[in-house]
């Protein structure tokens, strides 16, 4: 037996962003570079192993709006047109570079790059959830939901229906676009209170991850600190993050991501080539916009960059793995005599790291499992977070405590000072449409679509992208615009749901929208409103 287990888990989010008003929205880029930096990679390594015969185990939660993107038609058919035009931007920088000894190569490596995510695409029909379902399938690769629109679940306390409606919807979702049941959740932001914690498993979903703190602090105080899942009273196991992986990985200062010789991620030639080389892959008003094509690698604390070299960095990548490996199995090693069970190291990040922010990522996590394979039969071994449950069902029953990640421990990020005046508008549509749920679950007709489209809105408001976009000062006109229209066309849908009669106008206003805010419209009303009709208190676990 292993003297323990290393679960890597890949939390891949994204919100629900679909423009078909504009010809190339901006923030619809934001799909187009997951999939090409992290997406198909990611791919791309799951099959490169397969046909090697190295094996694999890694959870991955899939939330239902990024699943809704990947299977959009329109918006699939707009990242081909995107990989085409960085297709084509990639050839001409292959002639323009052609005899310059340093950047020329870097151009020819990402033409090659272009290349296989293309291959990538096509081998798998566009179909990248159907790619991802059909790795879950052999047990390699644990898919797992979230919340029906990724919503920070303890801003939601006071509508008890809403958040209800959040897991059972998230569990729904997941089944009709990914193809079967989940069996664990990532919650929003890592972020649980006990008084949902029957929610969760009324929900059939039987295990998540917690921050460090929220195993640390739970009652009565786990035997094997955060190594080992407790089991809540309603049956659901939960695990936590160990600080010291994702420490590794994450920080650009002490962690694997800051080697001068990996990939800056800021020099992009979207912005160092003038506008005419670009060749009109620039964002609406000729807006600068990051391409992907990055030349130089991170040097130092220096604005003079030196040229990127693949090929040492993927060295580096291969050490790194290495390292991070024997320092996992080193740990494991000085927990095993401690316990009954091997102990399980839980090392969970957003997908977005992997070939996004840290270009490596991606060889990073091949190479884990490139030397897992090859090591000693003793060291830590990778495992899927149900894998270890299968195995080592038995565990010590504990209510966990309230928790989040990010800065605080306890969700200032989503219901700061700067996120408070989103609160208001998601709590008023909250309680308006549950109160409308349940009194009008039977509509039909005109009236039955505008309150399945407003409930769908609902969701889209409640996502908790817009409150961190909100807390960080990143793209806040756009958050602002998302909340505001949201929390709109709830108020005017629900109207329309209570009107005698319905205007012409409004139909069609509401048609439109239907197939512009086309999120969930799979799902039929008796899912949709079915979410809201149970109408009772949550728990409190004192």
């Amino acid at each position: 037996m292993s003297e323990g287990y290393l679960a890597l888990v890949l939390h891949t989010h994204l919100p629900f962003v679909k423009h078909p008003e504009h010809e190339r929205p901006l923030e619809e880029r934001w799909l187009h570079e997951a999939l090409f930096e992290c997406y198909l990679p990611l791919l791309d390594v799951f099959d490169r192993l397969t046909r090697e015969d190295i094996p694999f185990a890694i959870t991955m939660s899939l939330t239902p709006p990024l699943a809704a993107m990947l299977e959009d038609n329109l918006l699939r058919t707009r990242f081909e047109d995107h990989l085409d035009r960085l297709i084509h931007l990639c050839e001409r920088e292959v002639e323009r570079t052609e005899h310059d000894p340093y950047f020329g190569p870097i151009a020819r490596f990402y033409q090659h790059r272009l290349d296989r995510a293309r291959a990538t695409w096509v081998a798998c029909g566009g179909r990248v959830v159907k790619a991802l379902a059909a790795y879950h399938a052999t047990g390699q690769l644990e898919l797992i939901t979230s919340s029906a629109t990724h919503a920070y679940l303890p801003g939601l306390l006071p509508c008890p229906g809403a958040l209800r409606a959040q897991l059972r919807l998230g569990a729904a979702a997941f089944h009709h676009l990914v193809g079967h049941r989940p069996l664990g959740i990532w919650l929003p932001e890592c972020a649980y209170d006990p008084c949902f914690d029957r929610e969760i498993a009324d929900s059939g979903l039987r295990f998540t991850i917690l921050d460090a703190h929220g195993l640390r602090h739970a009652r009565p105080r786990p035997a094997f600190d955060i190594h080992h899942p407790v089991i809540s009273s309603s049956g659901v196991a939960f695990f936590a993050r160990d600080q010291h992986s994702s420490e590794q990985v994450w920080s650009r200062e002490s962690g694997y991501p800051g080697n001068p010789y990996y990939r800056d991620f800021y020099r992009d030639i979207g912005y160092d080539l003038p506008e005419e080389q670009l060749h009109g892959e620039v964002g609406p008003f000729n807006t600068r916009v990051m391409t992907g094509l990055k030349y130089y690698r991170i040097t130092g604390k220096t604005d003079q960059k030196l040229p990127y070299m693949p090929g040492v960095a993927e060295d580096c990548a291969r050490r790194d793995a290495l390292d991070f490996l024997k320092n996992r199995s080193g740990h494991a090693y000085h927990l095993a005599p401690l316990m009954p069970v091997p102990p399980v190291i839980v090392a969970p990040y957003d997908s977005e790291l992997f070939g996004h922010w840290w270009f490596e990522g991606p060889q990073f996590l091949e190479w884990i499992f490139r030397h897992a394979h090859t090591h000693h039969p003793h060291a830590i071994r990778p495992i899927t977070l149900r894998g270890y449950l299968d195995r080592f069902p038995t565990a010590l029953e504990a209510t966990p405590a309230a928790s989040s990640w990010g800065a605080g421990g306890h969700g200032k990020v989503w219901v700061g000072p700067a996120a408070a005046h989103f609160w208001r508008h998601v709590h008023h549509a909250s309680h308006r449409i549950e109160h409308l749920a349940r009194r009008n679950h039977d509509a039909a007709g005109i009236r039955g679509e505008a309150l399945d489209l407003a409930i769908r809105e609902l969701l889209l408001l409640q996502t908790s992208d817009w409150p961190f976009i909100l807390s960080t000062a990143t793209t806040v006109e756009y958050a602002e615009a998302r909340l505001r229209a949201h929390a709109s066309r709830v108020r005017r849908l629900c109207g329309m749901v209570e009107a005698e009669s319905m205007r012409e106008a409004d139909v069609l206003w509401m048609r439109d929208l239907n197939q512009r805010d086309s999120f969930l419209s799979g799902l039929s009303s008796r899912v949709l409103r079915g979410a809201f009709l149970e109408e009772r208190p949550f728990q409190m676990i004192s």
